[in-house]
C-alpha cells in the first residue's frame, strides 16, 4: 500500500523518491513487455485508441444506432429469404425480423427512425415462389 505524502515535501520529489526506491528494490524488473518497443509509436495519436482496441478484441466491427442495425438486418434477411431452399425457411428467416420491427415501431429508439414497415411474409413467399418458377 502506498504511503501518504509527508507534510513539507513537494509532491514531485515524494513521487520521484518512491519510484527510485521501487526501482532499487527491483519492482520494475521483468515486467511483461520489458525491453520491447512500444507498439504504434509511429502512428498519429488517436484519443479513441482504447475504444478501437476493445472493439477489435470483442470482434465488434461497427456501432450502429438500433434502427440502422435493424434496417441492415432486414436487408440481409430479405436477401437470405430470396436464396432460401423452401417456404418454411423463408418464413423462419422473416418472422423473427418482423417481431423486432414490431417492437421498434411500438417503442422508437434513440437515433433515426426505422422508416420500414413489417415485412409482408406472404408476399415475400409469393416472390420466392415466382423466382423459383423462372429458374
Amino acid at each position: 500500500m502506498t504511503q501518504r505524502k509527508p507534510a513539507g515535501i513537494s509532491f514531485e520529489s515524494w513521487v520521484d523518491r518512491q519510484i527510485r526506491e521501487a526501482q532499487e528494490r527491483g519492482e520494475f524488473a521483468e515486467l511483461p513487455g520489458f525491453g520491447k518497443p512500444l507498439p504504434d509509436t509511429e502512428q498519429p495519436y488517436d484519443e479513441m485508441w482504447w475504444i478501437r482496441q476493445k472493439m477489435a478484441r470483442e470482434g465488434i466491427t461497427a456501432m450502429l444506432p438500433p434502427a440502422l442495425a435493424l434496417r441492415k438486418e432486414i436487408e440481409d434477411a430479405l436477401a437470405a429469404a430470396a436464396q432460401a431452399p423452401n417456404e418454411r425457411a423463408v418464413r423462419a428467416l422473416l418472422e423473427p425480423v418482423n417481431e423486432k420491427i414490431a417492437v421498434m415501431l411500438r417503442q422508437p429508439p434513440p437515433g433515426p427512425l426505422l422508416g420500414r414497415e413489417p415485412i409482408d411474409v406472404d408476399e415475400a413467399v409469393r416472390k420466392w415462389r415466382a423466382a423459383r418458377r423462372e429458374v
